[in-house]
């Protein structure tokens, strides 16, 4: 187990928003939730997942919903509600663990993005207990079955759902991981596009089967690239594909953006005018929440569950959806998916099938040679 440095704590931030492909959350409230909890003395841990006692219970706390800016209609149509002080995504937590007569032993992030990671963290800081080192995702995902967890049949139940207006709920059972993320995607849509959960509580011994092994390690790392490329005066796109053993897929401006709410999803297509070596040339990327599909002059490039990362071209920030602005120049960066989801249960799970494309996933090394 090691203490997480403040240094520590936003490489892994910023490398969760690179690895967030365009979601996961923002990258700047994650920082403030982290900073704060510094100045109030909480301290952070993280533990290996080997070092996870068998006979302790672990869950993940987090939040979700649209990740769109809120509009003034929605400011209003809950205006009359309170809101409460604590972290949703901590009373779901400490709701979980009532209901199931546990105190957890860690807390365990449920997908990589600067501020979902944040939540697991800060929950975990809170509480007084260590974070996993280790993710069921290896990136951010649009949907709640879009886990490493899913894939080894581990259980989302019981689960806990609260907002930041003091509605809790409990789900004891559901028929299918599908179900639950149906349930918590309604919630959200009523709650003003965000929830905090808690789910996937699990033992040591079945969680050291069941997710990706030191992926917050991994994010820390890219997080550092990225900063001291900056440091340098290097190029941050080409250190950070370099740490994450992945390419650079493209490089221009932003000609149009478009983007969505429906159905507690942000949905958009993001549309890149070449430069340099790539004038001439077009990218679209399509993204539910997450960067999902990439087409390059009409043509697909880069599919998930490979993670397709856009970072601005001058700060080498990673830029979230649909946070974007017409003639911001930018890089794309491609980064090859953790090995769980090349399976042929992780492809059913989150494949281009999974999004309606009726295209086989070809691995990003294989496309770029």
């Amino acid at each position: 187990m090691r203490l997480l440095s403040k240094q520590d704590l936003h490489d892994i931030l910023y490398g969760c928003t690179i690895l967030g492909t365009g979601g996961g959350g923002n990258l700047e409230s994650g920082l403030e939730l982290i900073d704060e909890d510094i100045e109030n003395g909480f301290e952070f841990k993280l533990i290996e997942l080997a070092e996870v006692p068998d006979d302790v219970m672990i869950a993940s706390p987090y939040q979700a919903g649209s990740i769109s800016p809120l509009t003034e209609e929605d400011l209003a149509k809950y205006a009359g509600l309170k809101v409460i002080d604590e972290m949703p995504s901590l009373v779901a937590f400490k709701a979980l663990g009532d209901f199931m007569g546990e105190s957890f032993y860690a807390s365990i992030s449920t997908e990589l993005g600067g501020h979902n990671t944040a939540v697991g963290m800060s929950v975990a800081a809170k509480l007084g207990i260590p974070i996993v080192d280790a993710d069921p995702a290896g990136r951010s995902v649009p949907e709640l079955q879009h886990s490493t967890m899913y894939i080894n049949n581990v259980s989302i139940t019981p689960l806990a759902v609260a907002n930041k207006f003091g509605d809790v709920a409990i789900i004891k059972e559901v028929g299918n991981d599908f179900r639950a993320e149906a349930l918590v995607r309604a919630m959200a849509v009523v709650s003003q596009n965000s929830v905090g959960v808690t789910d996937h509580p699990v033992s040591g011994k079945h969680l050291k089967k069941a997710v990706i092994p030191g992926a917050i390690s991994y994010a820390q790392k890219i997080g550092k690239a990225l900063r001291e490329a900056r440091e340098k005066g290097e190029n941050p796109a080409a250190k950070v594909a370099k740490a994450g053993d992945g390419y650079l897929l493209f490089k221009g401006n932003v000609k149009k953006f478009t983007w969505e709410d429906s159905a507690g999803f942000t949905l958009g297509d993001t549309y890149i005018e070449g430069e340099g070596e790539y004038s001439g040339d077009e990218y679209r990327i399509w993204y539910k929440n997450e960067n999902i599909i990439a087409w390059e002059n009409g043509k697909i490039h880069v599919t998930v569950p490979d993670l397709i990362c856009i970072l601005d071209s001058k700060t080498g920030n990673p830029i979230t959806n649909p946070n974007f602005e017409k003639g911001m120049e930018v890089t794309v960066i491609g980064l090859p998916a953790p090995k769980e989801w090349r399976t042929e249960k992780g492809l059913e799970t989150f494949g281009p099938k999974h999004f309606g494309y009726d295209i086989e996933y070809i691995p990003i090394e294989k496309i770029m040679g």
